[in-house]
C-alpha cells in the first residue's frame, strides 16, 4: 500500500515536472502552459458529455427497472478521468484520455470487475501494528 500511494504522490508528480520541463525547453514556456490549459479544458468538456450521457443512461435504466451497474462502473470511471485530465501535466491527461475512451475504458471496467471479485471472494481485512 504505501509502495502504490508513494508512485501517486511522489513519482508521478515529479515524472509531471520532468515532462514538463522537457516540453518546456522544446516549445517554449507560454506555448506549455497554453497546451496544458487547453488539454485540461478540452478534457473536461469530454467527461462532461460522457457524464451526461451516462446519466441518462443510467435514468432509463432505472425506469425501465434494470440495475444500472456498467453505467454506474462508467460513471466512476468517467468522473475519475474528469478529475485526473483536470490535474495538470501531460502523463495525467493521456492518463485521462485513456480511461475516458470508451475502448480502453472498457479495459480499466475489465480490471475493476476483476478486483471487485477478489475483495468479494476476500472479505477479510487485515490490520498490521508496528510500535
Amino acid at each position: 500500500m504505501f509502495g502504490k500511494l508513494f508512485l501517486l504522490f511522489v513519482l508521478v508528480p515529479v515524472a509531471e515536472i520532468y515532462v514538463l520541463v522537457t516540453v518546456g525547453s522544446s516549445i517554449g514556456a507560454f506555448p506549455t502552459v497554453a497546451l496544458v490549459i487547453l488539454t485540461a479544458l478540452a478534457g473536461a468538456h469530454l467527461a462532461r458529455m460522457q457524464g451526461l450521457s451516462t446519466m441518462m443512461r443510467i435514468r432509463e435504466n432505472l425506469d425501465q427497472g434494470f440495475m444500472p451497474a456498467e453505467e454506474l462502473l462508467d460513471g466512476v470511471l468517467i468522473f475519475l478521468a474528469g478529475m485526473v485530465l483536470l490535474t495538470p501535466g501531460f502523463l495525467t491527461d493521456i492518463a485521462g484520455l485513456l480511461i475516458l475512451l470508451p475502448a480502453t475504458r472498457n479495459l480499466f471496467k475489465k480490471w475493476l470487475r476483476k478486483k471487485f471479485d477478489e475483495w468479494r471472494q476476500n472479505p477479510n481485512v487485515h490490520i498490521t501494528f508496528h510500535r
